[in-house]
């Protein structure tokens, strides 16, 4: 059985509607600088959500490290070629 652990705090909408989300939550979810989050509306709800990084993603896939000045290269070469 999972039992689901709730953090539940209250902040303040600032200018240009900038939320900052509490040290205790960031802590929970291990929400660093940098990372992504996910954003969105279900009915009156905003759900933010950190969201896996796409890169680490390509990673697993390609079973390698996804070095983005090499890969695009890499990339760019390959497009070149269908063309």
């Amino acid at each position: 059985m999972v039992i689901k652990v709730m953090s539940e705090k209250l902040v303040k909408v600032g200018k240009k509607f900038t939320v900052v989300i509490p040290l205790e939550i960031r802590k929970k979810v291990e929400l660093k600088e940098g990372d992504i989050i996910r954003i969105r509306a279900e009915n009156d709800k905003i759900i933010i959500e950190k969201a896996e990084d796409p890169y680490k993603i390509l990673e697993r896939v390609i079973g390698e490290p996804y070095i983005e000045e090499i890969d695009e290269k890499r990339a760019e070469r390959f497009l070149k070629k269908c063309q």
